[in-house]
């Protein structure tokens, strides 16, 4: 028999019956780096190729980071790397499209959605035109109409109504651009 008792955000202290008032454990919520092992498990068992090379290459992006900061991630870190790692993917299936190779395209388009199961939601491009549209009209009533010179300005504005959700700043700046335009 245990017992679940709350403790600090994030932990929760698990008491065994045998170990009542004496010897609380304590259990961390499972961050992405020990979701991905897990994950690489279930992949091996399930004889998952794909999917088990690209947790793989991913568990190691992390790792590098890791090493390179000489202390383990925090989670915005961890989504840090794998939001460099989605980029790289999309640039290389843009480039394999343009050279002709759509097999390699899949590939690279089908480890995306692998690694997006990690991260947050993406913002559509129809919430980021509705907040580059209140952005721009908001810079209207304070300084008046930002013009193709202010875009920099727009994006700053724009990409801080975004603080904290995963949003492609390419995109955000094309519905600028668009935007500022028309």
């Amino acid at each position: 028999m245990q017992f679940i008792v709350s403790c600090e955000p994030g932990f929760r202290m698990v008491l065994y019956r045998s170990q009542c008032p004496l010897r609380p454990v304590y259990h961390r919520a499972m961050n992405i780096t020990a979701q991905i092992q897990k994950d690489i498990v279930a992949a091996m068992k399930a004889r998952e190729e794909l999917r088990l090379e690209t947790l793989r290459m991913v568990k190691a992006a992390l790792k590098n980071k890791e090493i390179d900061k000489r202390s383990a991630l925090d989670e915005k870190e961890e989504m840090q790397v794998l939001s460099t790692l989605i980029k790289q993917r999309k640039d290389s299936a843009e480039q394999f499209t343009k050279g002709n190779r759509p097999e390699l395209a899949a590939k690279e388009l089908s480890e995306i959605k692998f690694i997006e199961a990690y991260l947050p939601k993406a913002i559509g491009i129809e919430e980021i035109e509705a907040a580059v549209r209140e952005t721009i009209s908001a810079m209207t009533a304070e300084k008046g109409a930002p013009t193709a010179k202010d875009m920099g300005t727009v994006m700053k504005n724009t990409m801080a109504r975004f603080a904290g959700a995963r949003v492609d700043g390419k995109l955000v700046s094309e519905a600028v651009k668009k935007a500022l335009a028309g």
